[in-house]
């Protein structure tokens, strides 16, 4: 992979040191300053910033920008410095809209960049005098959407900081991404006045589809892996100058929503890329629950190898024989590749209570589980929250109450199964044409 260094002694080949220290310190010297308590933060920022626009000015050619735009947006807290500069110098939309409040506070859109996996939105918060933000009062400002023809994006997430005497507020907000045949684009804010009034209001602009980045690789999957009780679909991948994203769906026996999200790692020339997020949704179309998994951007534009790792899912382990309870406490049961650790069995006023112990996230199949006490089968009346069993040994498992309303002493556990976290780290290779 090329690393900034790499493509930065590429340019150093074109011109001459001075030519070089001179655009680096102009692209710095033009990046607003910040508070000092982030200033470790901002010096990376602006560096990144400053290598970015020195090395995508000129003719625009996706790969310097989506290597160059994704060291941008890449970071956890999007960075409103950066994001001016990107607009400045030509790869998003200057926007400029404002709206003013009947308590004087003015919201005001600033730009935008647009690309097939996101809406960035740049924009500002200006209290009127006498007033400052304080720890709680950002909370009363929010985002419903942005909506245009055939477009109705919904807010994702987003970051930005205050102004040194707190009374303004920038921030880079993204959204779903938006058709490209709107022409006109409203986003629709909601405040609490002063008054304590809750209003929303619209901020309205004209877009320019034809400034949205073009992606550097769009391709269908349309592969499946089964697992336990279903089957796992990765649908298509779009990797965009701001994000990287899988969207894909399950299937599952039951029809309904599996128990834990899939983990899934990708892959590009054999070099795993950092994970932002992973959201669900339901489709109506598919009648099936979707998923959208965040990466980083492609590390580079020389795509040798992508592919994507199930790493592990939901598993279900049946279980063929009762649990014998007879034994000591503290005494574990190898069931398949699981092992289940019978804690206690102990009498209470309602009857006794069994503690099971296993890993994280493993649960007994509650419609199932009963025991076998005095020659009758008792169904579980009750089930205690999970809570830790710190083995002293670096190892933590954890453990649950199952009460079960008897008089006779419980001989076996029996259960048809349980639910657990199964590694299946199966490869899924990504096909790197376009569509």
């Amino acid at each position: 992979m090329r690393t900034i260094e790499e493509r930065l002694q590429e340019h150093q080949q074109t011109m001459t040191p001075s030519e070089l220290e001179g655009r680096l310190r102009k692209a710095l010297e033009q990046a607003p300053a910040r508070r000092k308590s982030r200033a470790g933060r901002t010096r990376t920022w602006v560096a990144t910033a400053a290598a970015a626009m020195l090395l995508t000015v000129g003719v625009y050619q996706y790969p310097a920008l989506a290597y160059y735009g994704g060291k941008l947006f890449s970071q956890t807290d999007l960075n409103t410095v950066n994001f001016a500069q990107v607009v400045k110098q030509g790869y998003g939309q200057a926007v400029n809209q404002s709206k003013t409040l009947k308590d004087g506070t003015v919201f005001t859109v600033k730009g935008v960049i647009a690309d097939d996996n996101n809406l960035l939105m740049l924009y500002s918060i200006q209290l009127p005098a006498g007033r400052v933000f304080d720890e709680t009062a950002f909370s009363n400002y929010s985002f419903n959407n942005i909506k245009g023809l055939f477009t109705d994006s919904d807010p994702i997430g987003g970051g930005g900081d205050y102004s040194p005497d707190r009374t303004r507020y920038e921030g880079v907000y993204k959204f779903e991404p938006v058709s490209p045949f709107s022409r006109n684009l409203t986003v629709n804010f909601n405040a609490k006045l002063t008054s304590g009034e809750l209003v929303q209001f619209p901020i309205s602009f004209k877009y320019d589809p034809n400034l949205a980045m073009k992606s550097l690789l769009v391709a269908d999957i349309d592969q499946a892996v089964p697992v336990d009780q279903g089957t796992v679909y990765y649908d298509t991948i779009t990797a965009s100058p701001t994000s990287t994203i899988v969207k894909g769906h399950y299937k599952m026996d039951n029809g309904e929503n599996p128990r834990f999200s899939a983990v899934t790692k990708l892959y590009v020339n054999g070099t795993e890329m950092n994970s932002r997020s992973m959201r669900g949704t339901n489709s109506s179309k598919k009648g099936t629950p979707e998923f959208i998994i965040e990466y980083d951007v492609l590390p580079t534009d020389k795509l040798q190898s992508v592919e994507l790792v199930l790493d592990n899912f939901s598993g279900y382990q049946k279980v063929g024989q009762p649990i014998p309870l007879a034994s000591p406490s503290d005494h574990s049961v190898t069931v398949g590749q699981e092992k289940l650790w019978i804690r206690s069995v102990s009498r209470t006023a309602d009857g006794y209570d069994i503690v099971v112990a296993g890993k994280q996230f493993t649960m007994l199949d509650k419609d199932t589980l009963a025991v076998q006490a005095g020659g009758a089968a008792v169904p579980v009346s009750s089930i205690s929250d999970s809570r830790p069993w710190d083995l002293k040994n670096g190892n933590i498992l954890w453990e649950r109450t199952y009460s079960f309303q008897t008089t006779e002493k419980p001989e076996f556990l029996e259960m048809d199964g349980f639910h657990y976290i199964k590694f299946y780290r199966h490869t899924i290779p990504v096909p790197l044409g376009e569509k």
